[in-house]
């Protein structure tokens, strides 16, 4: 982990949305105080995405055009933990304290360890090549669950994907191949799952849906249900089983589907949402240029 200055072009703590913004609507209230407003944390990236909390509340999160992670401490002060990451995207730590990544340069899961350094877990699928892993979840036995869409990037030579299936793939711990759990997708994105609930959220960008699945003893998928006609970019869940929802700032919805609030961000885009914190009460927005963190009533789960 490297510790330095920070240049000017970051902005930390101090730095407020440049309009005002509320966060409160519908049954938002429950969930965070009235008017209560998202901080801009950091700034001057280029596109942020993938937040992921650590066992201590730390919150690492992607650079991805300029192929770094870093992190935002719970002593309140931003750190880069990895200056060559395979163009991470998604985020996830396993229960080993491993962090997991979707990392696109050339279409693999890497994984580092506590220093930064990294290794390719995953490249291939029967003898085919990834299409672009995006986003991932992972269970406390540490099964690996990840989409797999195809956003054709500038920095690859290749021109058609080898694969022709946009999934949902599952690695078992320890396992040298992955295995396809879902499929009939245009673009699967944004991932998260609940084991206390059995259910893996999937959402589609093509699509606009965001799916539910019950996740089997086996780890496979069964009973996809279309539970919200919203796309994301990423997601994640609170304590409640409460679904946050990315791309127009941060759309919250219940269990059952049900719009709980939408909380404005002041960027173009809005890439990707996890709960941090010493208390696992801050939920931390990643959106284009900046990190941003609202205090909540709830922790994530």
């Amino acid at each position: 982990m490297r510790f330095f200055v920070l240049p000017l072009v970051l902005c930390l703590k101090a730095c407020q949305p440049s309009e005002p913004q509320t966060a409160v609507e519908q049954q938002g209230h429950q969930l965070f105080e009235p008017g209560e407003k998202p901080q801009k944390l950091a700034g001057g990236f280029l596109f942020t995405e993938g937040p992921a909390r650590d066992s201590s509340g730390n919150v690492f999160f992607t650079d991805q055009p300029n192929n770094q992670i870093w992190v935002w401490t719970i002593q309140d002060s931003l750190q880069e933990f990895a200056d060559s990451s395979g163009r991470a995207n998604g985020l996830y730590f396993g229960p080993a304290g491993y962090l997991y990544a979707c990392s696109d340069a050339n279409n693999e899961i890497w994984r580092f360890d506590r220093e930064g350094n990294s290794q390719v877990v995953l490249d291939h699928f029967e003898d085919k090549s990834f299409n672009g892993p995006n986003d991932l979840w992972i269970n406390s036995e540490g099964g690996i669950y990840f989409t797999d869409p195809y956003y054709r990037r500038d920095y690859w030579t290749g021109i058609h994907p080898e694969n022709p299936v946009k999934g949902v793939y599952y690695l078992a711990p320890g396992a040298k191949e992955a295995q396809l759990v879902a499929s009939g997708f245009e673009r699967p994105n944004g991932i998260v799952g609940s084991e206390r609930d059995s259910l893996l959220y999937v959402s589609d960008i093509d699509l606009d849906s965001t799916f539910s699945f019950r996740i089997l003893p086996d780890n496979t998928l069964t009973n996809r249900k279309a539970l919200i006609p919203m796309e994301s970019d990423g997601m994640t869940l609170d304590e409640k089983g409460n679904l946050y929802l990315t791309g127009n700032g941060v759309t919250v919805f219940d269990p059952s589907g049900n719009k709980l609030a939408h909380i404005p961000i002041p960027e173009k885009w809005t890439g990707n949402v996890c709960f941090g914190g010493k208390n696992n009460k801050t939920l931390f927005i990643t959106a284009s240029t900046g990190l941003y963190a609202l205090p909540m009533k709830i922790k994530g789960l």
